[in-house]
């Protein structure tokens, strides 16, 4: 059976001594080598050529999170796997940015910690589930911030005439509706253009479907 070939990398020696001791214990890992800070991994996976880089976010010099982005940038071979013991929403996030597979607190027990390498292993993405939790309502959150800043910088008349225009209406017919000359559409859809920074009216629809335009605003007419 070959076998997982992991990078320690942390800078308590007595942490790598006890993750070395767990994880050679198993018949499909082998550690390969240690590390005590963000340079000396770098060198360290140039060298050894790890499959499974498992590393502690808090490191001397230039830190975890950058030794992951220069590991996940020149070395895709060798994924990395973040073991920490602070569940920062912001780190995760910033870690993840850099390429890592995997985010595991280090209060988790021996079990968790060999399936997120084994799942790191096989290139699978593995989250602390308290952390996902955490994350996916973190996004969820920005993703309705996203839908109500997107026609903020309209105003209202703008509003009614990007909803006409959705529905394929020309600027005269939106005009007639809205008792607009068909200039004053126009001014108002070229304003719209450069508040959204875009350049025709198929791309204007786009916008306002991609958004949900009808579902938030549907009823004016």
């Amino acid at each position: 059976m070959s076998k997982t070939r992991i990078l320690l990398v942390d800078d308590h020696a007595i942490v790598r001594l006890g993750l070395m001791t767990l994880l050679n214990d198993q018949p499909d890992m082998e550690v390969v080598g240690e590390a005590n800070d963000a340079g000396e991994a770098v060198k360290a996976v140039e060298k050894l050529q790890p499959e499974v880089v498992l590393m502690d976010i808090r490191l001397p010099g230039e830190g975890g999170i950058e030794a992951a982005r220069q590991i996940c940038s020149k070395y895709p071979n060798s994924r990395v796997v973040m073991l920490t013991s602070f569940a920062d929403d912001e780190l995760v996030v910033r870690a993840i940015r850099a390429g890592v597979v995997g985010y595991v607190l280090k209060q988790v027990g021996n079990e968790e910690l060999i399936r997120a390498i084994r799942a790191a292993a096989r290139g699978e993405a593995v989250l602390d589930p308290s952390t996902t939790a955490r994350l996916l309502t973190r996004v969820r959150q920005a993703e309705r911030k996203a839908e109500e800043d997107a026609f903020s910088d309209l105003t209202d008349r703008e509003m009614d005439v990007l909803i006409h225009l959705a529905r394929g209406k020309t600027n005269a017919e939106i005009g007639r509706s809205l008792n607009l000359s068909e200039k004053t559409v126009g001014n108002y859809v070229g304003n719209m253009f450069g508040k959204l920074g875009l350049k025709n009216r198929i791309e204007l629809a786009a916008y306002a479907y991609e958004h949900h335009l009808f579902e938030r605003f549907g009823h004016k007419e």
